[in-house]
């Protein structure tokens, strides 16, 4: 799966946080091809580095309303592709 351009629809996490999500799913994109498992990647690797336990929805078209611990939420794009992460419970 191809990425393109980074874009940050909404953030509540610190800057060094969301430059490492949006490293991670670049890494993600280019090792698989199928959601789930770009999703599976992503959360893995948070739930890692920050403590469980991380939440990744990974897609082109989805809605959500989601509670989240303050300052552990990102929604962006790479190119289509849309990518929800956020830490609760």
């Amino acid at each position: 799966m191809s990425t393109g351009r980074a874009v940050v629809k909404n953030g509540d996490m610190p800057i060094e946080m969301q430059q490492h999500a949006l490293a991670c799913a670049r890494d993600a994109m280019s090792e698989f091809h199928i959601e789930k498992d770009i999703a599976i990647y992503i959360k893995t690797e948070f739930d890692k580095m920050y403590k469980p336990t991380w939440h990744c929805i990974v897609g082109s078209s989805y809605g959500s309303y989601v509670s989240h611990e303050s300052k552990h939420f990102i929604n962006f794009y790479l190119g289509e592709v849309g990518i929800l992460l956020f830490k609760s419970g």
